[in-house]
């Protein structure tokens, strides 16, 4: 016996477990979304730095802190 279900049920579950996760999970996916955020500034801050003068580990870290 084979179980399907269709497109439409299939987002409405996943859009429910997404809002339920947003839900219970909230201090997790911000602390997700905060760690993606740091590394993009470090990132922006490396390719900044390969432009033009080296960039400091200090000012690095100073970039990173004012996210």
């Amino acid at each position: 016996m084979e179980l399907s279900i269709s497109d439409d049920k299939t987002k409405e579950l996943l859009t429910e477990v997404m809002i339920e996760l947003l839900r219970t999970k909230r201090d997790l996916i911000r602390d997700i979304l905060l760690e993606a955020l740091e590394e993009v500034g470090l990132a922006n801050a490396i390719a900044e730095g390969r432009k033009n003068e080296f960039v400091s580990e200090d000012e690095v870290l100073s970039i990173i802190a004012t996210m």
